[in-house]
Formats: C-alpha cells, sequence, structure tokens
C-alpha cells in the first residue's frame, strides 16, 4: 500500500478549493468559480492555467452569441479519488466508518 503524500501544487488553498467545486459540479462556469472562490478574473485565470498545464482541469472556451463563455471541467482521475474521500469523511463524522481500499 503506497502512503498519501502532500502535493505542493493541488494543495494550495486557492487551487484545492477550485478542484473541489468542481468534484461537486463536474464543469463549472468560470464566473461561478470565480465568485465562489472569491478571486479576482486575473486571479483565477492564472490558477487555472496551473492547473491545466498540470493536467487537472480542462477548459473548454466557446461563444453564446457573441459573448465568450469560458467553462472548466476536471481532467483527473484524482478528482473522483476526492469524492470519494469526501464520502468516507461523510461517513466517518456519522460513526459509520467504511474500509479503506
Amino acid at each position: 500500500m503506497s502512503r498519501a503524500r502532500f502535493n505542493e501544487l493541488i494543495h494550495a488553498s486557492t487551487r484545492l478549493a477550485i478542484v473541489s467545486l468542481l468534484a461537486a459540479a463536474e464543469w463549472a462556469d468560470f464566473k461561478f468559480i470565480r465568485d465562489e472562490v472569491g478571486l479576482s478574473d486575473s486571479a483565477l485565470s492564472k490558477q487555472l492555467t496551473t492547473l491545466e498545464e498540470a493536467g487537472y482541469v480542462e477548459i473548454r472556451k466557446a461563444f453564446i452569441g457573441k459573448r465568450p463563455r469560458t467553462s472548466v471541467g476536471s481532467a483527473r482521475p484524482d478528482v473522483q479519488r476526492l469524492r470519494c474521500m469526501w464520502r468516507r469523511c461523510s461517513r466517518s463524522s456519522t460513526g459509520q466508518v467504511p474500509p479503506v481500499r
């Protein structure tokens, strides 16, 4: 069994917040992420670029009429693991701890 390791890229609080949102929503609009995380457009863009270059997120750009729309989705199975971890934590808080696989 391998030991869990701290990943400085993903565990930075801002990037972890972004990936956490995507774990819950799979795909999210840039504006939604910006408002939920509380970043400026430029700060969020920089964080998303870092996550995209590392392969954590996929960014799609499209136009709705004449307006640009940016959507962000999870690109790695790590997000699935994050979902499983949340379920395990949720169950452990109720006393129902599932076995770790």
